[in-house]
């Protein structure tokens, strides 16, 4: 009860944390950036600051907004102790006050040179469209999503698109796997028809020699003997799920690793979906090694994630999340570069400078029929692997 007596103290005192951040105000001349993220301060708190819940009562759909927050205002705090030369303005996109757009059109009134967000849905577009409107960079820190932006060199994804995370997967296939046999269990729909068409073209242009894809539709009740016709007792065969959905996903593991008791020898890799699953350090998925891909690979043995471990342990009775991670590490990194390179921060996006926990590699994503910039992309993909019940990383 303890734990959670201070954890909502916290919450109660964050509406007020969080005006303080915002109202901060010197006579230096300061950078300024924007950061935007779902925190529904509005259906927390009521007009006089009061926590609308019961104390011990905290709802899911706040999380994610608020450790993102959480993030920041660490990695604000560190920056502070450098005196560095920032304001920044802090908004919630779930305001009942506002709308986005407004709070968009605020950003320029208060001439702010970046802006950080954490987006949801159709948001991505309205942030795309105001960076580009007003020649500033706008960070997508969590969404795997363009927004359909085009020609916009101020757009930046942390999160990688799907083609990208399906172009990572083939090129590592190609690197380890190109000799072992190659099967792609899909189910039927939309999405894997499009993750399909993402590997073949990669077969048709790549440099190397193209990659030996099998593909097998399965129905949605398939079974180990539907799997087993395809794998081998004395070779390896590499078993990519070709599917986003976490439930197929989980299933053709479960049935993988029990043939693989049946002396079958075989190695799954999934989609970038899988970073959420916790399941494969259950005793049914051991005995089959897992592989996936993400861009948001942490270890948390370095000296800064130890820190802010610590400092939840000693606060708020708890473990900071990855949402945590991004926060810190997106406003340490992003306000570094603006501070360096000022009013030409648009050119100097993809310097790889200011990491904290991970690499990046912002790559210019180009047009493929004018060959004209649409926008920055992260490329940096880390390879992990579940192996009896532990997660590693192999890439």
């Amino acid at each position: 009860m303890r734990k959670q007596h201070y954890f909502f103290l916290y919450l109660f005192f964050f509406s007020f944390i969080l005006q303080a951040t915002v109202s901060a105000q010197t006579v230096t001349k300061k950078h300024k950036i924007a950061v935007f993220a779902p925190l529904y301060l509005d259906s927390a708190f009521n007009s006089l600051g009061d926590y609308r819940y019961a104390k011990t009562e905290f709802p899911k759909y706040i999380n994610p907004g608020l450790e993102f927050y959480e993030g920041v205002q660490l990695a604000l705090d560190s920056l502070n102790i450098e005196k560095a030369p920032l304001e920044v303005f802090i908004y919630d996109t779930r305001s009942a006050k506002q709308t986005l757009n407004e709070q968009l059109k605020k950003t320029e009134a208060d001439s702010v040179e970046m802006i950080i967000a954490y987006c949801v849905g159709l948001e991505v577009r309205s942030f795309a469209e105001a960076g580009l409107i007003r020649n500033i960079p706008v960070i997508n820190v969590n969404l795997p999503n363009d927004g359909g932006a085009s020609g916009n060199p101020y757009f930046v994804l942390l999160n990688p698109t799907l083609r990208t995370q399906c172009e990572g997967i083939y090129k590592h296939i190609q690197k380890y796997y190109s000799l072992d046999q190659l099967v792609v269990f899909r189910k039927r729909g939309a999405l894997e028809d499009r993750i399909k068409m993402y590997f073949e073209d990669f077969s048709k242009n790549t440099l190397a020699v193209p990659l030996k894809l099998k593909y097998v539709d399965l129905n949605t009740d398939f079974t180990e003997a539907d799997l087993a016709k395809h794998l081998d007792t004395t070779k390896l065969t590499l078993c990519l799920a070709g599917s986003l959905d976490e439930n197929f996903g989980k299933k053709l593991t479960q049935q993988l690793a029990s043939l693989t008791k049946q002396n079958y020898v075989a190695t799954v890799m999934g989609m970038p979906t899988w970073d959420g699953i916790t399941d494969f350090k259950k005793p049914e998925y051991k005995g089959i090694d897992i592989i996936y891909s993400t861009p948001f690979y942490n270890p948390r043995t370095d000296k800064i994630s130890q820190n802010i471990i610590e400092n939840f342990n000693n606060i708020m009775y708890s473990r900071p999340s990855d949402m945590v991670m991004r926060g810190y590490e997106t406003m340490w990194k992003f306000s570094k570069i603006l501070m360096k390179y000022k009013k030409d921060v648009a050119s100097n996006i993809t310097q790889q400078e200011f990491n904290v926990f991970r690499e990046y590699d912002i790559q210019p994503i180009l047009d493929r029929q004018s060959m004209m910039l649409d926008y920055f992309e992260n490329k940096k993909l880390y390879f992990l692997k579940w192996q009896d019940g532990v997660l590693k990383g192999v890439y």
